[in-house]
């Protein structure tokens, strides 16, 4: 990530404030199933198995 994007992120992140745990566990649920499904199409390789070197 470059020097400027990782500094908006940073800047957005604080602009956010604290968030509900709740909510910060559904929306890694809606990345998780966005990811596996990229991933049984074929456009996304899922790692951290064993095989994965």
């Amino acid at each position: 990530m470059s020097e400027r994007a990782r500094g908006m992120f940073k800047d957005d992140m604080e602009a956010l404030g604290p968030m509900r745990l709740a909510d910060v566990e559904e929306a890694q649920k809606l990345i998780m199933r966005a990811a596996r499904k990229l991933a049984d199409a074929g456009d996304l390789v899922l790692g951290g198995g064993a095989d994965y070197v």
